[in-house]
C-alpha cells in the first residue's frame, strides 16, 4: 500500500491551479473505483479537443500507461508509475528530452497525471521489508480513474458532434448537387427563369464553406442553400404545371408547332437566346490543347463537373456543359461563338470552366470572355497560365486546410 505525502514540483517549477485540480481530482477518487485503462485512453484521445492534450502528448500518456502492469486502474493499488526520462522516451518512439518534458507537461496541465516528486526530483519507489512498495515518485494516473466517467462523457459528445457535423456536410453535398443540375437542366431546356441570378445567389452561397469549419458555421449556410435549392425547384414545377396545363388546353396547337421543323424562321430572336447549340460545330477547331489532359482541367476546375448530366468523360461533355454554364455565369451566345470560333470550342469551354471556379473574382465574365477572344485573335492567348494559376491555388487551399 501506497501513501503520497509530495503535492508540490520539485526545483524551480511552481505550484500552479492546474497541479491543484489533478490533486483534487486524485484526491476525490471514489475508494475501490476500477476502469480499464485501455478504454479510458481511448476516451481521452478522443476527447482531446475538449482536453486541450496534443497527439504527442496522448503518444507520452500511452507510454505512461505501459509502465503500469495490469490492465485496470484500481483506486488505492499502486498508480504511481515512475520511469526514467530515458526509458519513457523509447516508450514514446524516440521522443527528444526537451519536448517529453513539455509533453508531460501539457499531461499536468490538463489533468490527466499528478507529479509525485521526491526530494532530489529523481523518480523511484521504496519497498518495504516485504517487497511491496510502499513509497512511489513519479506521476499518478489517479485522475485517469477518478474522471473516468467524465472522460467518456466527453468522447460521447465530441461523437455525437462528428455525426452531427457530417450529416450537415452531407446535406450541403446534396443540396449544392441538387442546385447545380435543376440550373443546368433549365439551361438546356430553355425554361423561362432568371437563372443567371439564381446561379449568382448559389456562387455567393457556395463560396461561404470554408473548406475546414464547424456544425455552427455550416448549419447557416445549409439552410441558405435549401432555400434557394426550394426556389429553383419551384421555378421548374411552374414549368411542368404550365406545360401540363397548355397541353391539355391546346394538344393540336402544340403538335403543329412541334412539327415546324425550322422555328427560327417564325421566331427570329430564338436563335439569338439559344445561340450556341446551333452556332458552331465542335469540329471547328477542336482538339484538346496540346499537354493539358481532361483529368488536370477536372483538378482546376471541378465546379464543372457539378453542372454536367452525366458526368464529363471526354472533351464534348466539357463543351456541352460549359455551353449550358456560360449562360448562368450572362456571357452571351455572340460572345460564346466568337470564342469558340478564335480559340477552338475546347479551349473555350475551358475558360468557361475557370471563369465558374473563380466565381466573384471576375465581375464580368462576359467581358472578360472577349477580352480572351481579342488575344486570341492576335495570337497572344494561351490556356497553360490560367489552368496553372488555378491549380497551385488549389494546392496553397489544400495544404493550408491540412
Amino acid at each position: 500500500m501506497e501513501t503520497h505525502i509530495s503535492t508540490t514540483p520539485f526545483g524551480r517549477r511552481p505550484l500552479t491551479l492546474a497541479m491543484m485540480a489533478g490533486q483534487m481530482a486524485a484526491g476525490g477518487c471514489a475508494p475501490g473505483a476500477s476502469a480499464n485503462k485501455w478504454q479510458v485512453f481511448r476516451a481521452v484521445c478522443e476527447a482531446k479537443g475538449l482536453l486541450g492534450a496534443s497527439d504527442r502528448a496522448l503518444a507520452v500518456l500511452n507510454a505512461l500507461l505501459s509502465f503500469h502492469p495490469d490492465s485496470d486502474l484500481v483506486a488505492g493499488e499502486g498508480l504511481v508509475v515512475f520511469p526514467s526520462n530515458a526509458q519513457l522516451a523509447l516508450r514514446a518512439h524516440g521522443m527528444a528530452p526537451a519536448t517529453l518534458r513539455r509533453h508531460l507537461s501539457v499531461l499536468v496541465d490538463c489533468g490527466l497525471v499528478v507529479r509525485r516528486d521526491s526530494p532530489n526530483g529523481k523518480r523511484y519507489a521504496r519497498k518495504g521489508f516485504d517487497g511491496a512498495i510502499e513509497q512511489a515518485f513519479g506521476f499518478d494516473l489517479t485522475p485517469l480513474l477518478a474522471r473516468a466517467a467524465e472522460f467518456e462523457r466527453m468522447a460521447e459528445a465530441v461523437r455525437a458532434e462528428r455525426r452531427a457535423l457530417l450529416l450537415v456536410r452531407e446535406r450541403i453535398t446534396i443540396l449544392r448537387r441538387d442546385i447545380a443540375k435543376m440550373i443546368a437542366f433549365g439551361l438546356e431546356e430553355g425554361i423561362a427563369a432568371d437563372w443567371q441570378r439564381l446561379h449568382l445567389e448559389y456562387r455567393e452561397i457556395a463560396s461561404q464553406i470554408p473548406r475546414t469549419a464547424s456544425r455552427l458555421e455550416l448549419e447557416p449556410i445549409a439552410q441558405e442553400l435549401a432555400v434557394l435549392a426550394q426556389e429553383v425547384r419551384k421555378a421548374l414545377e411552374s414549368h411542368v404545371n404550365s406545360e401540363e396545363t397548355s397541353a391539355n388546353e391546346s394538344h393540336f396547337e402544340r403538335h403543329i408547332q412541334n412539327s415546324n421543323t425550322h422555328p427560327h424562321e417564325l421566331e427570329p430572336g430564338l436563335e439569338e437566346d439559344q445561340g450556341a447549340t446551333v452556332a458552331i460545330k465542335l469540329e471547328t477547331r477542336s482538339l484538346p490543347p496540346t499537354g493539358y489532359p481532361l483529368g488536370m482541367v477536372l483538378r482546376a476546375c471541378p465546379d464543372i463537373a457539378d453542372y454536367a448530366r452525366n458526368g464529363i468523360s471526354g472533351w464534348g461533355e466539357l463543351v456541352e456543359t460549359a455551353n449550358l454554364v456560360r449562360g448562368a455565369l450572362g456571357v452571351s451566345p455572340d460572345a460564346w461563338n466568337q470564342a469558340c470560333e478564335a480559340m477552338g470550342a475546347v479551349d473555350a469551354a475551358i475558360m468557361v470552366a475557370a471563369m465558374l471556379q473563380k466565381g466573384e473574382a471576375i465581375s464580368s465574365p462576359g467581358g472578360y470572355l472577349r477580352s480572351l477572344t481579342a488575344k486570341a485573335k492576335a495570337g497572344d492567348f494561351s490556356i497553360g497560365p490560367v489552368l496553372m494559376a488555378l491549380l497551385r491555388g488549389r494546392g496553397g487551399a489544400q495544404a493550408r486546410a491540412g
